[in-house]
């Protein structure tokens, strides 16, 4: 069973050939618990969990990177997010009686994936993620070629207990020995089983993977689920909805209530509350 709950990232020396691997065991039970998720729906949970926090190795700042997929297929939404210090948060919203099949395409449907890469400080930017392979993985690897010009390879797997990722990566500016270093590195990260990258430490699985190669390990960063939301951000979204239309919903029903859709944290609003939030007093 997975529970270390680890991210690392590692080079292979000397060449524009990188990579990271993510175990995720607590963290995704922690999450895949806080709603009655079917198993197909839990494992694609897992899955873009495990690619939001590969891909945030390249955040270079403070923030946030969100993986959201919404669709007509029986998950409506699905949304992992992963910090620039590995935590990471998760939902999906689904019809339990419409899920027939458990591929991707057939949960998602048709409709819209996103990469948003949210600063601490300064703009917002999003991508736009095709959706036109048959897995999380391959659209993710069109993604990165497409908007990022990077070639990347991407193994995403989770079952009941856990969920574990590789991503392997050629950086701008490599040679011909790059080039025959990726396809031998692809050639052997294809023979990669699901049981090995959930069970087996890096090390070992580095090792057992590639090595006829020289590569250098960093130290690993723990993983944990930790949710973002306070009392303060959601003030800031009955601030968003309006003025209007918060007095409106205090005249109906006295109070304001608000659960967190991640980790159920609730949240109650009086009339006071909303007067120092529009007028920076309370009038009672």
């Amino acid at each position: 069973m997975a529970s270390r709950d680890q991210f690392q990232r590692f080079i292979f020396e000397h060449s524009q050939v990188r990579g990271a691997w993510v175990q995720l065991g607590e963290s995704y039970r922690e999450i895949g618990g806080q709603a009655p998720y079917p198993d197909s729906v839990r494992e694609l949970l897992g899955e873009s969990l495990v690619a939001s926090v590969l891909m945030s190795s390249s955040l270079k700042f403070e923030g946030t990177l969100s993986l959201q997929a919404q669709g007509d297929g029986p998950i409506s939404t699905l949304m992992a997010e992963c910090s620039h210090d590995r935590y990471i948060r998760g939902l999906a919203r689904f019809d339990e009686h419409s899920i027939r099949e458990e591929d991707f395409k057939a949960l998602l449907g048709e409709g819209r994936m996103a990469i948003t890469i949210t600063p601490a400080t300064g703009q917002r930017y999003q991508g736009v993620v095709p959706r036109e392979e048959d897995s999380l993985a391959g659209c993710l690897e069109e993604y990165f070629e497409r908007s990022e010009q990077l070639a990347t390879s991407l193994f995403l797997f989770a079952d009941e207990n856990g969920a574990a990722g590789l991503m392997l990566q050629r950086l701008p500016g490599h040679t011909e020995e790059d080039d025959d270093l990726w396809e031998r590195v692809n050639h052997l990260a294809r023979t990669v089983e699901a049981a090995e990258l959930l069970e087996l430490d890096s090390e070992t699985l580095l090792h057992r993977l590639f090595h006829e190669e020289t590569v250098r390990l960093f130290d690993a960063e723990p993983v944990a689920f930790r949710c973002s939301c306070s009392r303060e951000r959601t003030l800031g979204a009955l601030e968003a909805i309006g003025k209007e239309e918060c007095y409106s919903i205090l005249d109906e029903r006295g109070v304001i209530e608000m659960d967190c859709q991640f980790c159920h944290a609730h949240y109650r609003f009086d009339r006071n509350d909303i007067d120092h939030l529009f007028t920076g007093h309370t009038l009672h």
